[in-house]
């Protein structure tokens, strides 16, 4: 794969600028993609290692990607507000991908505090795909989020440290909702050393579901 085109944005949010990243791969499949970075109290942004791996895969995939600090991280304007208005920052970048990618559909992708976000956002845009890797479930109400009726993908390491995986196994056996899950064994909550992996599990996935 050629070496995306890359540009920097600064995107109008609820609270003022949005600084965002959009990387657009050579050939294009029809869908574009956005992904949440990590919790932004405890050093999370759209740099981070997973993002940037989940972002690979999706480009990889075909799929012009599109990553944002949320409000208070970064360039962007505004403080942290406990995950509400954050959702309103990640729908404030859908709209701007709906603007200037009318035809495409969206998949929406996010890691940990940023799983949560995308997953309200992608049960109220008719997503068509959603990827969660280490989801906060034990921070954040997922049962609270309205239907989610596309394809949904949730990988979890089992050495996660941050987020319990025996929690993860229980809230997706109550669940019901998630398509596909992937447990990777003696995966940290950053999967150090297995990037590639997480990466590889993502395309693999999309491959076969968009």
């Amino acid at each position: 794969m050629k070496k995306p085109a890359l540009k920097n944005l600064t995107l109008n949010g609820p609270q003022g600028a949005l600084e965002a990243t959009l990387s657009v791969p050579d050939e294009t499949s029809g869908s574009v993609a956005v992904v949440c970075h990590p919790h932004p109290l405890y050093g999370g942004t759209m740099d981070n290692k997973v993002v940037h791996y989940t972002v690979r895969a999706l480009l990889e995939m075909g799929m012009p990607v599109l990553r944002f600090n949320f409000r208070g991280v970064g360039k962007s304007a505004g403080q942290f507000d406990e995950a509400v208005g954050e959702v309103d920052d990640c729908m404030a970048v859908v709209q701007w991908i709906k603007d200037e990618y009318p035809h495409d559909q969206i998949v929406m992708a996010g890691f940990s505090f940023g799983s949560y976000i995308a997953a309200q956002v992608a049960s109220r845009i008719e997503a068509a795909a959603l990827v969660t890797v280490a989801p906060a479930v034990t921070l954040y109400d997922f049962n609270a989020i309205s239907e989610i009726n596309c394809p949904w993908l949730l990988i979890q390491g089992d050495a996660d440290e941050v987020v319990p995986p025996e929690a993860v196994r229980t809230w997706v056996a109550n669940t019901g909702r998630v398509s596909k899950v992937i447990w990777m064994p003696d995966a940290s909550h950053f999967f150090h050393g297995r990037l590639l992996e997480l990466s590889a599990h993502i395309r693999g996935w999309a491959r076969d579901n968009l």
